[in-house]
């Protein structure tokens, strides 16, 4: 096939060969699905409608909740539709959106974690200033910063990804439109423009990666300098989870695109699933594991909930 636009469709990497794993995957799927949107859900009720959550640290968790849901949303229930009718096509339209709202996701949570780590930073070492550094209009702009960077890096890559010849077929390695895998299909001539928007992408995310980390080394060095053993507990308490969901989506992503090229395709299904279903499934988990505030919010809005329906 000498272009992208002498097919219109994919075909996709199916999960199991037999009816049975088929379904076992679709059912899998499934549970995992409901149980993301259950999760999140909950954290974007309770902290719409609880005015005691309305501070900086939740307003980016609500946001944070809104761009879980969307990852996972654009690359889970096709999958499972595949498995539940034993297919693997996916459009040429379909692919380039899977890819366009994959990117656009996991760009603006990355750095909405980098914003996030910012809140952690203010609060604990420099809390006299927070209320002026973390105003309502500086939130909200930090919050449409983060989605309008995942907006511009999502266009950048699905439109020059889209633009490339494809000369290898139409069959994709992957359970899903993954950038790496489309571009293994281009003619090797043209598989270079790719790369000149990979390192600014890199460089963007090794800035904001550095910035996380002395971050947190800060913080942690001013928390240890607090006296009371209460006062620390409660710094840790707010910034140990957040530290734990960066650690979870850096991980899962750099071990998925950094990994050896000779690791087998059953495997690559394997770390695709933990970097696009783990992190939006365990992370409000995580948030309200330790979080006193917002489990006591949950309690509240599920018992009026309860409350309606009887």
């Amino acid at each position: 096939m000498s272009n992208g636009s002498s097919f219109t469709e994919f075909l996709l990497l199916a999960f199991a060969d037999t009816q049975e794993l088929q379904f076992l995957h679709f059912s899998l799927f499934l549970g995992i699905y409901l149980a993301t949107l259950l999760g999140n859900g909950l954290i974007i009720a309770a902290v719409a409608c609880d005015h005691h959550l309305h501070t900086p640290m939740y307003f980016f968790l609500l946001n944070l909740s809104l761009l879980n849901l969307g990852t996972i949303s654009v690359i889970v229930p096709k999958s499972m539709a595949n498995s539940l009718w034993n297919a693997r096509v996916i459009s040429y339209l379909g692919c380039a959106a899977q890819v366009f709202f994959f990117v656009f996701f996991v760009s603006a949570e990355y750095s909405l974690l980098t914003v996030m780590a910012y809140d952690r930073y203010v609060a604990t070492c420099k809390p006299l200033h927070y209320s002026t550094l973390m105003g309502s209009r500086a939130c909200v702009k930090m919050a449409a910063a983060a989605w309008a960077s995942g907006f511009l890096n999502s266009v950048m890559h699905t439109a020059n990804t889209f633009s490339l010849p494809l000369c290898q077929g139409n069959a994709v390695d992957q359970f899903f439109c993954e950038i790496p895998e489309i571009l293994k299909l281009s003619c090797s001539d043209f598989y270079l423009r790719e790369f000149g928007v990979t390192v600014v992408t890199a460089s963007l995310v090794s800035g904001c990666f550095v910035f996380i980390v002395l971050s947190y080394v800060e913080i942690f060095t001013a928390v240890l300098r607090i006296p009371s053993e209460q006062g620390r507990h409660k710094a840790f308490s707010m910034c140990l989870p957040h530290l734990a969901v960066v650690s979870l989506f850096v991980s899962t992503v750099m071990f998925a695109y950094l990994k050896p090229p000779s690791i087998s395709t059953a495997l690559d299904l394997v770390v695709a699933v933990l970097y696009l279903v783990v992190p939006p499934t365990v992370n409000p988990l995580i948030y309200s594991m330790r979080n006193k505030e917002l489990q006591e919010a949950v309690r509240k809005l599920s018992q009026l909930v309860l409350v309606q329906q009887q």
